[in-house]
């Protein structure tokens, strides 16, 4: 109180140029050593401030909600400045989708009548293992908009979202973008002008497969990697000049929509077919038993590469020699002889950062046997590394 008493009730505001530092936010380090992502003043917040009203078409008498973490990038865009700069109403969160109970989100989605709702694939998933009932407890009328968040969201969640909790009335607004980008970038609603390239850099028309890039810049889009130029310029613009690279694979449909089909570390090249891990995931994921999945790669003699997979299975079920069967069944039939897994584990839990997101490169390593697995400072509960270590498939070297 001493000190406030001498304290100025003026707080001038500090003027600050366009292109000053804003913050400075670290990537997840799902796919390699974390990056210092650099944000500027004007651009992000004019960018995020946009995108936001647009993409969930926000009018002054919704509820928005946004499920993240305040600490990652969506949490930055769309909780704290892009609402804010819209004078919205929003519901911050701060728990577990599944504490005290596994009706969590949609007691809140009623209690404060949220509108627009904004959440991941992973949460998405997670809820899905418990059935529809947790769900239909509640009416969840207020409900107009359903929005994802984070990684590709695979058919069988989007039909839950949309059927279950949107009861096919609400929109589901799926949006693809990045730390690095700020805000969103390919929507239902607006993109910034993508491009599928091949490996030469040629860039393909209609319905293709390839690297996701973009072709003109936009005022949210990362200045620099903090502290390391010269890794801003490498990662994002060398491999392809003239486009922003983002790293991830994407696929365009004879209809002209995009499907990103995950990181292009992620691609699997077995006997000579490049295969996507999300392709092999959404397969496993239609099985009734699986909760969720994830496909990484693993060195063959003969193949080069063969699938490796990670599956969670839903509550009350067991993982035996039949199950394991059943699946590599299952992606054979929807995909090709060539995508049979040589492995499958059972996997309790799956290694993610706390924004949520698969760590698949500690998967490789897993499945490799490897004991160095780089960088873990985002990794959400390291308990279940040595459980998956311990359910290690027998003859996986």
């Amino acid at each position: 109180m001493r000190l406030l008493s001498g304290a100025s009730d003026e707080c001038e505001p500090e003027w600050c140029d366009s292109e000053d530092p804003l913050f400075i936010l670290y990537t997840s380090g799902s796919t390699g050593k974390p990056k210092g992502v650099l944000h500027t003043v004007s651009g992000y917040m004019l960018y995020v401030a946009t995108t936001f009203k647009l993409v969930f078409d926000y009018q002054p008498d919704d509820v928005y909600w946004c499920t993240a973490d305040i600490g990652w990038i969506t949490g930055h865009s769309y909780i704290t400045y892009g609402p804010l700069a819209n004078g919205a109403t929003s519901v911050l969160f701060e728990g577990l989708p599944t504490y005290p109970d596994v009706s969590r989100m949609w007691e809140i989605v009623d209690k404060y009548q949220v509108t627009k709702f904004y959440t991941a694939p992973t949460a998405i998933r997670l809820l899905m293992k418990y059935g529809s009932e947790p769900v239909q407890k509640y009416n969840r009328e207020s409900l107009k908009v359903l929005g994802t968040v984070g990684e590709p969201i695979n058919p069988e969640a989007w039909q839950w979202y949309y059927s279950v909790v949107g009861e096919k009335r609400c929109p589901v607004v799926d949006t693809f973008w990045q730390t690095e980008t700020g805000g969103h970038v390919v929507t239902l609603i607006l993109s910034i002008v993508p491009a599928i390239l091949n490996e030469s850099g040629e860039e393909l028309e209609g319905p293709c497969e390839g690297y996701l890039v973009f072709k003109q810049p936009w005022p949210g889009v990362m200045r620099t990697v903090y502290g390391n130029h010269q890794r801003f310029e490498t990662t994002y613009f060398k491999k392809f000049p003239g486009y922003y690279v983002s790293g991830d694979g994407c696929r365009r449909d004879k209809d002209g929509y995009y499907w990103i089909t995950g990181r292009m570390d992620d691609m699997l090249n077995v006997s000579g077919h490049l295969l996507s891990t999300a392709e092999v995931e959404s397969a496993l994921g239609e099985h009734a038993a699986v909760a969720e999945a994830a496909v990484v790669s693993r060195l063959h003699p003969v193949k080069g590469e063969s699938l490796y997979c990670f599956v969670t299975l839903t509550d009350g079920v067991g993982f035996n020699r039949t199950l394991e069967a059943e699946l590599k069944k299952q992606v054979r039939e929807k995909i090709g002889a060539i995508a049979t897994p040589d492995f499958i584990q059972n996997a309790p839990s799956l290694p993610k950062t706390r924004s949520g997101k698969i760590m698949r490169r500690v998967l490789r390593k897993i499945a490799r046997n490897e004991q160095d697995l780089g960088d873990l400072s985002t990794l959400a509960d390291s308990s279940v590394i040595e459980q998956l270590f311990l359910n290690r498939c027998c003859g996986a070297v």
